[in-house]
């Protein structure tokens, strides 16, 4: 019995144990569950980002090869530019120099050289300019020699169109030293240099007996010029050394109405409210005429007050004044004390019909009287016990008319009366006018035609004739724009002069003629 009764107990003890045990049970197996994820999550999360940081590690590394071999390359790189850019050497010198300074495995520090450096070679690069004129070609005349030019005698200019007998350039380097784009926020100064070449197109190197024929060099530009000093004043220039200083030009027959380019200093786009004004101070000199002072020296004072606005388009005053300090000789010859003014009219209408109209009155006397020339700038003439009686009317006018793409036309007038000053001498007198129209079948086919007309007059009997000029020349230029270039071209030329100027015009093959004809090629181009 009392056996029974223990089993029995225990029986319901067990049956009151096995639900709180299940109840129990419960909880922790959630806890476990739970675990169990969070330990899933988590060793994803730590593979994902193992998985991370090991990508990490294989990018840098490969980040560090190619940093070193950019280390080596840009140091070699900016070592080679600037040694080639400096001192001229070779690209396999330079190379071997360099590398033989590279460490095994190479710095920050020499890697951020080579930046630097490659910067600054950047900037030398963006602050250089090149720009130039050049025609070039080869003609013969109809006797079978080399091309000759058709020109008045007593004319300062000739037409150009088929009539240039000679290679000719103008080169120029440039070098901004200080704010290459001359932006507004601050100051930029440049220097710029020409250098001129002009060939007889005799030999592809010119080089014969006396110098005959031989090809010339001179250095026509060294200047420097500053902008922006001044706020009040953003658009004005300084400058000073040798330069083209201001020219006016007529295209169509390489005539210079205004030209008083010179050795000096000046200011110019000075803004003075109504317009601009420029100021510079000219000179030259006469190495061949000495006198107790030094060479012969001549200087200009010339103002400019232009960009006027007024009827019609824009005007502009020019006035100069001009003096020469006289002298004796060694030879006993005295040459006397000179000064003069000149002073002229300018008026322009720009973007007009297409192209341009411009029309100039000029009278100078004394010193000053020779402002116009065929480009050669501020001159000396021959002094004369007359030469301050010397005087000079020039009247001009030009157009470029382009109505629209397949036709473009540029007339031109001029008119020049000089005296030499000998109360026994008359004017001189020269009359032009011409023009070139061109015909565009294409955007690179043209045909241009010129037609010229020369009168002169010597105010000592020398001639007083005329001379006529045509010319026909097929053309491939870059546009259809008159002034389209580079131009390639062939033409022929036939001119022809009154008796009057018989042994005067066309060189030794027309000597004895009063007609002439050159035919052949030329390119002609500016950048």
């Amino acid at each position: 019995m009392s056996t029974k009764v223990s089993l029995g107990c225990i029986s319901v003890g067990l049956f009151a144990i096995f639900p709180a045990a299940a109840q129990q049970a419960e909880p922790l197996q959630q806890q476990l569950q739970e675990l169990k994820q969070e330990y899933e999550t988590t060793t994803q999360a730590m593979q994902l980002r193992i998985a991370a940081l090991e990508q990490q590690i294989e990018s840098q590394k490969e980040s560090s090869e190619k940093a070193k071999a950019a280390t080596v390359s840009a140091a070699d790189l900016a070592a080679e530019r600037a040694a080639k850019a400096i001192l001229g050497e070779s690209s396999d010198e330079v190379g071997a120099k360099f590398q033989g300074q590279l460490d095994e495995e190479p710095t920050y520090d020499l890697l951020r050289e080579a930046d630097v450096e490659i910067v600054k070679l950047k900037q030398q690069v963006g602050s250089f300019e090149f720009h130039g004129y050049l025609r070039s070609g080869y003609g013969l005349n109809g006797e079978g020699g080399q091309q000759v030019a058709f020109e008045a005698p007593g004319a300062d200019a000739k037409y150009r169109l088929g009539n240039e007998a000679e290679t000719y350039g103008e080169f120029i380097f440039v070098n901004n030293w200080m704010n290459p784009e001359q932006s507004s926020n601050s100051a930029w100064m440049r220097t710029e240099i020409m250098i001129e070449a002009n060939t007889t197109n005799s030999a592809n190197s010119a080089s014969f007996p006396s110098g005959v024929g031989d090809d010339q060099f001179r250095l026509r530009e060294a200047f420097v010029q500053a902008g922006n000093l001044f706020a009040e004043q953003p658009h004005a220039k300084f400058w000073a050394g040798e330069r083209y200083y201001r020219r006016q030009h007529i295209d169509i027959d390489d005539f210079y109405p205004l030209d008083t380019s010179g050795y000096g200093a000046g200011i110019e786009d000075l803004n003075v409210g109504v317009g601009k004004i420029a100021v510079a101070f000219l000179n030259a000199a006469r190495p061949d005429i000495v006198t107790q002072n030094g060479n012969l020296a001549k200087s200009d004072i010339d103002v400019r007050l232009y960009d006027l606005k007024g009827p019609a388009g824009l005007w502009a005053l020019w006035f100069d004044y001009a003096t020469s300090k006289g002298g004796t000789e060694s030879t006993g010859t005295v040459v006397p004390t000179t000064d003069g003014y000149a002073f002229g009219l300018r008026h322009q209408r720009l973007e007009w019909h297409g192209g341009y109209h411009t029309f100039s009155v000029q009278y100078g006397t004394g010193a000053a009287s020779n402002f116009s020339n065929p480009g050669n700038g501020v001159t000396i003439p021959n002094p004369t016990p007359y030469i301050n009686s010397s005087t000079q009317l020039l009247i001009t006018e030009q157009l470029v008319l382009q109505p629209d793409e397949w036709f473009g036309i540029m007339p031109i007038f001029v008119y020049q009366r000089t005296k030499d000053g000998n109360p026994q001498d008359g004017w001189n007198q020269w009359a032009s006018f011409g023009a070139r129209p061109i015909v565009f079948f294409s955007k690179h086919l043209s045909l241009a035609f010129e037609a010229g007309f020369d009168h002169t007059e010597s105010g000592i009997g020398q001639y007083d004739g005329w001379l006529r000029k045509f010319t026909i020349a097929p053309q491939i230029g870059a546009g259809r724009k008159f002034f389209s270039r580079p131009v390639l071209r062939a033409f022929v030329t036939y001119a022809n002069w009154s008796d009057a100027f018989r042994g005067l015009v066309g060189g030794v093959p027309y000597a004895n003629r009063t007609s002439g004809l050159t035919y052949g090629v030329q390119t002609e181009t500016w950048w």
